[in-house]
């Protein structure tokens, strides 16, 4: 017998807490709203747990991410429940910084201010997470003279707002698409999508990756400030 838990172990304790912490939620009086963002939280990291295990390289690469998007998660709660929204150019320029990416020698951001509802900024700013640690492992942040420029604009008038969202990378040696869909590509075009009704291409051009993100502004997404 040993006292070590295997990572399968691991996920189903985690999970049985996640389980119980939502029984909770709907036992007490908190308001609806704190209640909704907390079980869309617990969702997200359930869906982190699972996804993170299946990361290659082992225990302590599983560790390392998982690690990385809990303090990802955790920093967008913050900034949420004192602010009430995620501001769109805060959460990018954050999230770079944090991998020493400094204007304007490695990062270009530019786009009109918007502010993103709860839950809304929640997945996106995990998206965000996903392309920056992506970037450092495998693409111009990482070792090298590589930049990546993030912009962002809007097209439509009134309720048809549309935002469009636009990550490039230039880098000398591009790297090669993985080889598998890894949790970074889910949360781009399966979370995205059922979360925003996002619509997202990502392709790996000579010079680095290209990611285009596309989806509808509307009341309970966000707005332009």
């Amino acid at each position: 017998m040993t006292d070590e838990l295997t990572d399968t172990e691991r996920i189903e304790e985690l999970e049985v807490d996640n389980r119980r912490l939502r029984r909770l939620l709907e036992q007490t009086n908190a308001p609806a709203e704190l209640r909704h963002r907390i079980r869309t939280t617990l969702g997200m990291l359930r869906t982190v747990l699972r996804r993170s295990a299946q990361t290659d390289g082992g225990l302590e690469n599983y560790v390392a991410h998982l690690e990385d998007r809990l303090d990802s998660i955790a920093r967008t709660y913050a900034t949420i429940d004192t602010k009430g929204v995620l501001d769109l150019n805060a959460c990018v320029a954050e999230e770079l910084f944090r991998y020493r990416a400094s204007e304007p020698e490695r990062l270009t951001l530019s786009g009109p201010a918007v502010e993103l509802q709860p839950r809304a900024g929640q997945t996106f700013a995990m998206a965000v997470h996903e392309l920056a640690v992506n970037s450092v492992e495998h693409g111009a942040l990482g070792a090298g003279a590589g930049r990546v420029e993030v912009s962002w604009s809007r097209t439509g008038e009134g309720p048809d707002h549309i935002l469009n969202f636009s990550w490039k990378e230039f880098h000398p040696l591009s790297p090669a698409p993985p080889p598998r869909e890894g949790f970074g590509t889910e949360v781009l075009t399966h979370m995205l999508a059922h979360e925003l009704g996002a619509t997202t291409t990502m392709t790996f051009e000579s010079d680095g990756l290209r990611c285009a993100v596309r989806f509808p502004l509307t009341a309970p997404i966000g707005r332009f400030v």
